[in-house]
């Protein structure tokens, strides 16, 4: 395959790309816009580059939104009530229909690679083996990671630890956690230490749901970093939410700030999902409940956005399009200056591979799988300002979706 005309992200000018065997063997720049007969794509200007990253999302609860009924309150906790209500009613082919529908839509929208949660406070794992089941029928559209979550808690659910371990054995990748719905914080803090010490056990990655309420006591981040430093586990952990830091005190998140980047833990904020969920028990003024995005990342820690949600008992919209929640994100966390706006992919691309622990075979490089999106605008800010449809998604070389512009087939003149 032989692409011409792309920008790329932090370079001048145009380039022109090959790929063989699935992966890229050249780029090189171009002097200025060029015709070849052998380009299967041309970018015309248009930016080329990684695929978009889903880090975090839960794939068994699609599609659910108001089945049996529907979240009147908006909170986290009647969305958890709600989930509890359709869990039962979940099948191998509930499922799986759902979730093919929804990564079919997720593909359109240039995502290549999902970490999904998958609840597995069920005794009998139903949604977990039936993601899992599907891992060959998806493996030549996405990279996919099965997060172990237990939504109703760990120790504060039957058999919730003996529930983690088993998942492990139908196909989990990665630890998850929720340490402040278990029921005490002796609890919360217990249930850290034993996701960790069962992480490190069989050599794989962490991500808590950590402090996602508007309570400023509510401080397991602090625990997950320690941990982490501890076992020097860091770089393959992650915090998800932390949206309790919206609410603590400025004099304690400069000693937690210290805390976190010696750990090296990575963040995922689900702005969308959060800006709906956070400040419900608030009249006037009420919180965003966003975690600290833009602190976090002038701190140089990793931090990503992801959807989290689309159309299920927390969250009754979401379309899939990451680049609509970057927007949103954006505006939310107060990052509308042009520094933010020049680099802002970073967080549903670069910055969310490193939380997924992927770099190495992820990014725009000989060597590395021939996997890109091209989006319209030459650069980020063009791209978040034009806020249009992925044109082009390649996977290992070969062509999953284009699509042309919308074109303008009347206009009004004004002059």
């Amino acid at each position: 395959m032989i692409i011409i005309n792309a920008s790329l992200r932090g370079k001048q000018g145009l380039y022109s790309l090959e790929c063989e065997q699935g992966q890229f063997t050249a780029i090189t720049p171009q002097s200025g816009m060029i015709s070849d007969a052998r380009a299967e794509i041309d970018a015309s200007g248009n930016l080329l580059c990684a695929p978009f990253v889903e880090p975090h999302i839960h794939l068994d609860a699609v599609l659910t939104a108001g089945q049996p009924n529907w979240n009147m309150s908006g909170t986290l906790f009647e969305g958890i009530e709600r989930w509890a209500e359709r869990k039962p009613m979940l099948s191998r082919e509930d499922v799986q229909s759902r979730v093919l529908k929804t990564i079919e839509l997720l593909l359109e929208n240039g995502i290549q690679h999902i970490r999904t949660h998958v609840d597995v406070t069920d005794p009998d794992l139903v949604a977990l083996k039936a993601i899992n089941e599907l891992r060959p029928q998806l493996a030549p559209f996405i990279d996919l990671q099965i997060v172990a979550f237990p939504q109703e808690g760990i120790l504060s659910y039957p058999n919730g630890t003996e529930l983690m371990e088993k998942a492990l054995e139908h196909g989990a990748d990665v630890i998850g956690g929720i340490p402040h719905f278990e029921f005490t914080r002796e609890y919360g803090v217990q249930s850290v230490e034993w996701l960790m010490d069962l992480a490190q056990k069989h050599d794989k990655l962490v991500d808590v749901h950590c402090d996602e309420i508007d309570d400023e006591a509510s401080r397991f981040l602090e625990v997950l970093a320690t941990v982490a430093l501890e076992k020097n586990m860091g770089e393959r952990v992650t915090a998800s939410h932390t949206t309790a830091m919206h609410s603590y005190n400025n004099a304690y998140c400069s000693k937690l700030f210290r805390l976190l980047k010696k750990s090296k833990i990575n963040f995922i904020s689900c702005p969308t999902e959060s800006i709906h969920l956070q400040g419900r028990f608030d009249t006037y003024p009420k919180r965003r409940g966003i975690t600290r995005v833009k602190e976090i990342r002038a701190a140089g820690m990793n931090i990503c956005f992801g959807e989290d949600s689309i159309q299920d008992p927390w969250y009754p919209v979401g379309n899939g399009k990451l680049l609509r929640v970057l927007d949103s994100g954006l505006h939310s966390c107060h990052m509308m200056g042009y520094e933010d706006l020049a680099t802002a992919l970073d967080l549903i691309t670069d910055n969310g591979a490193k939380a997924l622990h992927i770099s190495d075979r992820y990014g725009i490089e000989v060597g590395k799988p021939a996997n890109f999106i091209v989006l319209q605008g030459s650069n980020d800010v063009e791209v978040i300002q034009k806020q249009g449809e992925v044109q082009y998604s390649v996977r290992y070389g070969e062509i999953l979706i284009a699509r042309q512009p919308a074109l303008l087939t009347h206009r009004v003149a004004l002059t």
